[in-house]
């Protein structure tokens, strides 16, 4: 994640000049719709269609993507654009969002995978049409970076999308089972149960310690994702609006002083102090990088976000760890931090 952030001037550069000319968006704040829409819900033998939106991929793991897919019973579709890797990148920002475009508008694909995450995503927001993905809705699942994606485009079509594993860690049957529980039966109401941890260092590891942060309960839609890339879009178009929301985050391989920053830019929004709750996943990583003089993540992420006396727990199961549950924005939930839980109200597909 910390190497986002070498790219943040040119980003917001790009944003606001060459990106903004050439697609003709403006740089006013995004427009939230207020109509919702769910995409229809996947069968057995639906194609999935597969895109890089980020950090490029190698031949090999594409292959083991779509091995494991089929394997669960779908079919697969990619186009050559995801191996022509530029640099760090799957492909130029132009060719990657054309790629998602192509998948949105293409009939034969029912669902967009991304097969990886990795920073790239918030470049291709200037670069989507959003009149037609909202014209041909379906699902687009991933993680991290493609946070940016799906809480852009829910907030600027209405269209649901899914925080959940990407291709190269779908491979286990935690993710497995909630995708498919989501994406193809849409139960109304689903408890979104947390892994149970039986590797003895993940039990005895302070990431993945499970803890109240804030007693209470609320109830909202769900936005949110990974923490960079929420506080990234701070101050742009494509900002999270918090208003009534329960807002979940997760990071990775971040030092406690900097989830400090982030958290504290984060806590300063000005639509947060509406939020009806704060779900957080597990920090891979981010608190074993911290100094022998340096705060623990529980310090940090307690000293930052129980002043804002918003319900909030720390350590569900999503984010940058092979068990991830698919939590789908826009939908209804309810979540009670006393008791660490969290359950879907409706259905997220039809």
């Amino acid at each position: 994640m910390s190497k986002r952030r070498n790219f943040l001037k040119s980003v917001a550069a790009l944003g606001t000049t060459t990106l903004l000319h050439q697609t003709g968006w403006s740089s006013s704040p995004l427009s939230q719709v207020e109509s919702r829409i769910k995409p229809p819900k996947l069968k057995k033998g639906a194609t999935i269609g597969l895109v890089a939106p980020g950090y490029s991929i190698d031949q090999e793991k594409l292959y083991l993507v779509v091995e494991t897919l089929q394997k669960m019973g779908f079919k697969t579709h990619h186009t050559d654009r995801i191996l022509d890797n530029r640099g760090y990148f799957s492909n130029t920002d132009e060719e990657r969002a054309k790629d998602v475009m192509e998948m949105f508008t293409n009939p034969q694909v029912n669902a967009i995978l991304c097969v990886r995450g990795g920073y790239g995503c918030t470049r291709l927001l200037p670069l989507l049409d959003y009149e037609l993905i909202q014209q041909n809705p379906k699902p687009l699942i991933g993680f991290s970076d493609v946070t940016a994606l799906i809480n852009t485009i829910y907030q600027k079509t209405g269209l649901v999308g899914f925080h959940g594993p990407v291709g190269i860690t779908i491979d286990n049957e935690y993710s497995q089972a909630y995708f498919k529980r989501i994406l193809m039966e849409g139960p109304e109401i689903l408890p979104m149960k947390n892994v149970i941890l039986t590797d003895p260092e993940d039990y005895m590891d302070s990431e993945y310690h499970r803890y109240t942060i804030t007693y209470g309960e609320g109830q909202g839609k769900l936005v949110g994702g990974n923490l960079s890339l929420v506080t990234a879009m701070m101050g742009t178009p494509y900002e999270i609006d918090f208003t009534d929301k329960l807002v979940f985050l997760e990071e990775v391989e971040e030092p406690p002083y900097r989830i400090d920053r982030m958290l504290t830019q984060f806590s300063e929004s000005a639509t947060l102090p509406n939020a009806k709750g704060i779900i957080l996943g597990v920090f891979k990583g981010c608190d074993r990088l911290k100094m022998s003089d340096n705060f623990t993540l529980k310090e940090v992420i307690t000293d930052r976000l129980a002043p804002l006396g918003i319900p909030a727990m720390y350590g569900m199961s999503f984010g940058h760890v092979p068990n991830n549950l698919t939590l789908p924005i826009g939908i209804n939930a309810h979540f009670n931090a006393t008791k660490k839980q969290l359950r879907l109200l409706e259905a997220a597909v039809l």
